[in-house]
């Protein structure tokens, strides 16, 4: 349940970060053995589709005129893609645990990171505080999904 739990943080960071990563995964057959929901995750429409809007999402973020990421739109997003992902990650039997485990994390780690983010521009801008950001959720997500050995 850990990973369900930290692929929630991703999402409170960047929604669609979880998907593409474990889209692309899936894809690949790179996802651990027992994933729930690999066979549609692995379609090439929902490995390409979820990665397109992931970089739009990624290059959307810098724009000042970004919503924030707490606005109910966001928050909406990030507990659909958080739960998703969430029910993915988790052990067999334990989907629905999973989702929800991954929803709340992402709407906790929103609030979170939406503080420290407003924090940050004030001293560095918001296109390097973006990219920071955009690079520690997609390393971690790539992390996260990643087989166990």
């Amino acid at each position: 349940m850990l990973r369900s739990f930290l692929i929630g943080l991703v999402a409170g960071g960047r929604a669609m970060t979880p998907l593409a990563a474990l889209s692309e995964a899936a894809r690949r057959g790179g996802l651990p053995a027992g994933v729930n929901g690999s066979t549609w995750l692995a379609h090439p429409a929902v490995a390409t589709g979820s990665k397109v809007v992931a970089l739009g999402e990624l290059f959307a973020d810098k724009l000042h005129a970004a919503p924030d990421r707490i606005a109910p739109a966001g928050i909406l997003a990030r507990i659909v893609t958080g739960g998703v992902a969430g029910s993915a990650l988790a052990p067999r039997g334990r989907a629905l645990a999973g989702g929800v485990l991954g929803a709340v994390a992402a709407v906790g780690a929103a609030y979170l990171t939406f503080g420290a983010r407003m924090r940050a521009m004030r001293s560095f801008g918001q296109k390097s505080t973006g990219l920071v950001e955009d690079a520690l959720t997609v390393g971690a997500a790539q992390l996260i999904v990643r087989p166990r050995r």
